[in-house]
Formats: structure tokens, C-alpha cells, sequence
């Protein structure tokens, strides 16, 4: 049992630490600034499934239900895995080399041919992820839509990414002789560029494992199979998202729940930044990749305190609630443009040259922000809500002391 305790620690050490050596090695001693497609891509896929394997193992060897979440009780996992099954699960040919991760339980219900029921059996009633047939779903509509995005994804990505390269946005004739106001409309056609190149290959890897019939996740309410499981990204929701949060929530889906369930639900120390570090170090190496995440603390700290303390002023009219979109969509597009430059750029000097190009400016306004506008921590909102609660039921409490005493005087009376 007390292997069992500690076996989640031992195993996320040594796998991350194994990826970061094969990542160094492949950075600084072969191709350093060269995208290439070698062994470290699969790598960075199996770290995510053997690393939530064994939180979901100790999860369900070791925990009660009344300590875990609704989602960790889903995930855990009760039985140790046959060696067959482990090897199964992180090297099937569908996931091997894009992903996207997927859960064991998920992974285990599609081989045994259960995932085809309803998950959720409350909703199996025609509603949203019932169960509508009996029969298998056929994933062959979503297949050909994806297959679709992916040509088009491509196609936008090897028409416009060369000509519009980030590099430029650091070239010294273009910082001297473009308005700065143009020079942030560049960045962001220049992200808007390279994206495409994501969306090719994460919605290819989706269409294959849908082909293959894992991905399956309920019916929707007009009774359509929906094939969005292990989904890794929504692309309107990024192009369209109106908060820092919600861009991220859409981007590499199943990256950020493997984040989530393996460190911010379970780290007891500013979460938000250990889970911005650990996403750096199962990136890579290169300095950019830290520069991004570091500047994504503060806007993600910066995003929650304008959500906090401003939002609520645009909610009284769908007219200023309108206005409030439209606003904090460029700032989402920008904030993210300004932060993941770094990520492109990967070296240390081009990413502060491009920083010193804009003066560091929305690290600055994101240190004003905070600091102007403070935001309680999740557990002292917890424990307020828990006071508030408290107090209420002590009044009940109170006040059904005080009408029972009425209602004695009443009878003696």
C-alpha cells in the first residue's frame, strides 16, 4: 500500500525527467532551432498517458470516493493494468505519433466495445449525450469534415506563413519605419498565419482515431453522434474567444486537462504557475518556451482580475455586454499574439528584442492590473462561501428557535 502511495511521484519524476533529457539532447546537441520530426514527439505523447496513469491508479487504489472529485472518480483506476493493457493503451498505432491523450478508462471502454453507451446515465433520455440508438454510431460524416478542415488548414498555412513571418516583428527596418499600431496588427496576422499549422495536424490525428471508432462522447439533442471525446481543439472558439481563459480552454484540449488533473487539481502551492512550469518543461528546452509561460502567468492573473472586477459593470445590457466582447476579443488576440512570440522565436535574444519593441508594455499593464485589482484565491472564496453558508444556518437555525418559542407561548397562552 504504501508503494501505491508514493508510485504517482516516482513515475511523473522519471518520466518528465527522461523527456527532458531526450529533449536537451535533441536541442543542444543535433538541431538546435530546427523544428524536426524525430522520437521526442511520441515521447511528449506517452509522458501524458503514462503520467496520468499512474495519478488515475493512485486515485483508485488508495483514495476514497469522498476525496475525489467527480472527474477523478470517473478516471481512477481500481484494477492494476495486465502489462499487455499498459502497452496497449500508450502505444496504440492510432495515438503514437500526434495523440491526442486520452484516459485509460476511455481507452479501456473503446477496446471492450462499451464506449458506445451512454456516459452519463441520468441524461440517457433523449437529451444532450443520451442515448438515442442502439446501434453503432458511425463516425464517418465527422471523419470527412475533419479530413475537410485538415486540407483547408493546410492549405491556408502553406499559402500565408512565409508571407508573413514572425521574425519580422524583430527585423530593425520594420520596428523604425512601422507604426506601432501596425506593427500589432502584423503580430497577430502573423499568429493567425501559423495556427493553421495546429489545426492541421491536431484535427488529422482526431480523424484518425474517429476512423478507427474511438472518440465517441454521447448524442447530441437532434440526436447526431458526437465524435469529440478526445478532441483537441474547437477552432471558431479560439478564433472567437473574448478571454485569455477561454482561448486556452480550446487550445490543445487534452494537453490542458492532463495539466489539470496531474497538477493544478493537486498542487497545494500557487497551482497556476506550477502548471504554467510543468507546460514549459514537457514543451522543451528552448528559453522561448519559458519566456511564453512565465508572461502567461501574469496574463492569466491579469485576465482574472478584468474578469472579476470589471465584467459585471458590461452585464446590465446586451448592448454594453456587446461592446465588452468586442473589446476584450482584440485584447485576447493581442495578449495572446504578445505571449507566445517567445514560442516562436525559441532564443533568448530575439524574444527580448521583441519584448524591448514594445517595452515590455503588457508585462507592465498585467503588473498594474494585479495590483490594482487584487483577486481572492480560490480557497478564500471557498471558505468565505463556506462562512456565508454558516452564518445562514445558524439564522435559520435562529430564527426557527425563535418562531417555536412563539408558537409555546402561544399554546400556553
Amino acid at each position: 500500500l504504501y508503494k501505491c502511495f508514493i508510485l504517482e511521484k516516482y513515475c511523473f519524476i522519471v518520466t518528465l525527467g527522461y523527456l527532458i533529457l531526450c529533449q536537451i539532447t535533441r536541442v543542444y546537441v543535433f538541431d538546435y532551432g530546427m523544428y524536426s520530426a524525430d522520437f521526442t514527439g511520441p515521447m511528449m505523447v506517452i509522458t501524458q498517458k503514462i503520467t496520468s496513469m499512474a495519478f488515475e491508479i493512485h486515485d483508485g487504489l488508495t483514495k476514497r470516493d469522498g476525496q475525489l472529485t467527480p472527474s477523478q472518480k470517473y478516471l481512477a483506476i481500481s484494477r492494476m493494468p495486465s502489462l499487455l493493457e499498459y502497452l496497449s493503451y500508450n502505444c496504440n498505432f492510432m495515438g503514437i505519433l500526434a495523440g491526442p491523450t486520452c484516459s485509460y478508462n476511455d481507452y479501456k471502454a473503446f477496446i471492450e466495445g462499451t464506449c458506445y453507451q451512454p456516459r452519463h446515465q441520468e441524461n440517457a433520455n433523449g437529451k444532450e449525450n443520451g442515448k438515442y440508438k442502439q446501434t453503432e454510431p458511425s463516425p464517418k460524416n465527422d471523419v470527412i469534415s475533419k479530413l475537410c478542415t485538415c486540407a483547408i488548414s493546410l492549405a491556408i498555412y502553406l499559402s500565408l506563413y512565409k508571407l508573413l513571418p514572425v521574425e519580422r516583428s524583430i527585423d530593425d527596418d520594420f520596428v523604425n519605419s512601422t507604426p506601432f499600431h501596425l506593427q500589432v496588427v502584423y503580430l497577430y496576422l502573423a499568429m493567425l498565419a501559423l495556427r493553421p499549422k495546429y489545426y492541421f495536424v491536431w484535427t488529422l490525428a482526431d480523424a484518425i482515431n474517429n476512423a478507427a471508432g474511438f472518440g465517441f462522447n454521447g448524442y447530441n439533442k437532434d440526436g447526431s453522434p458526437r465524435w469529440d471525446l478526445i478532441s483537441n481543439l474547437r477552432i471558431l472558439d479560439i478564433e472567437f474567444a473574448t478571454s485569455f481563459k477561454l482561448f486556452l480552454d480550446n487550445w490543445n484540449i487534452q494537453t490542458a486537462l492532463w495539466l489539470k488533473r496531474v497538477c493544478y487539481e493537486r498542487c497545494p502551492i500557487n497551482p497556476t504557475a506550477a502548471t504554467f512550469l510543468l507546460s514549459a518543461m514537457w514543451h522543451g528546452v528552448y528559453p522561448g518556451y519559458y519566456l511564453t509561460f512565465l508572461t502567461g502567468i501574469g496574463m492569466t492573473m491579469a485576465a482574472r482580475a478584468v474578469r472579476h472586477n470589471i465584467r459585471p459593470y458590461f452585464l446590465v445590457s446586451d448592448s454594453y455586454k456587446g461592446i465588452y466582447d468586442v473589446i476584450t476579443w482584440a485584447w485576447t488576440q493581442v495578449a495572446i499574439s504578445y505571449t507566445v512570440a517567445p514560442f516562436v522565436l525559441l532564443a533568448v535574444g530575439p524574444s527580448l528584442k521583441f519584448y524591448r519593441s514594445w517595452y515590455f508594455g503588457l508585462h507592465l499593464l498585467c503588473l498594474l492590473v494585479v495590483l490594482a485589482l487584487p483577486v481572492k484565491s480560490k480557497r478564500r472564496q471557498a471558505k468565505e462561501q463556506q462562512d456565508d453558508l454558516q452564518k445562514d444556518n445558524q439564522t435559520d437555525h435562529n430564527s426557527t428557535d425563535n418562531n417555536s418559542e412563539t408558537l409555546r407561548r402561544t399554546i400556553n397562552y
